[in-house]
């Protein structure tokens, strides 16, 4: 299964192509997708929107995982950061994909092993858990990686059978 992970985020959404089964995962590509600095709110989410669509496009990923809204201290930076997810959802769904969404700490949870994880812990086990010899750089890169490696654990894996009352 070919997964998309995105890490919404108005400055920087972060991605991460992963191919891989309840066994093992493989890095397909990762980055960011930078709007411009300075840009009207419309005109950033319309360029992030455009660049998950071109990542869709050239990787054809089968499912897209995207991570949750969190609560931040400022309102507004959580409001803005919802408007760069919907963009991403919609760029997703519009490509036909089914779209699975996780919150932080459960995405955290699937990589690490706990859902108080830092970022650094999460860039360490991305980088393990694909055979990298170094973390995908910038974190948003490897965060947009664990999105798609927690939808491959948990969402398709011996984790989701369980949840769905099967056994494996």
């Amino acid at each position: 299964m070919r997964v998309l992970g995105i890490d919404p985020g108005s400055a920087a959404t972060g991605f991460g192509v992963v191919d891989g089964d309840s066994r093992r995962v493989s890095l397909v590509e990762c980055g960011v997708i930078r709007p411009r600095r300075g840009a009207d709110l419309a005109d950033r989410l319309l360029e992030i929107h455009d660049g998950v669509l071109a990542v869709i496009d050239r990787a054809a990923p089968e499912c897209m995982a995207v991570e949750g809204v969190f609560y931040r201290e400022n309102p507004r930076t959580a409001v803005i950061l919802a408007h760069a997810r919907g963009v991403a959802l919609l760029a997703g769904a519009g490509r036909g994909l089914l779209v699975a969404e996780y919150p932080p700490a459960e995405i955290k949870k699937a990589v690490v092993g706990t859902g108080r994880a830092t970022k650094d812990q999460v860039g360490w086990m991305v980088q393990k858990l694909l055979g990298l010899a170094e973390p995908p750089r910038p974190s948003d890169a490897a965060d947009g990686c664990a999105a798609a490696i927690c939808h491959i654990l948990t969402g398709t894996g011996p984790l989701a059978a369980r949840r769905a009352g099967m056994s494996r």
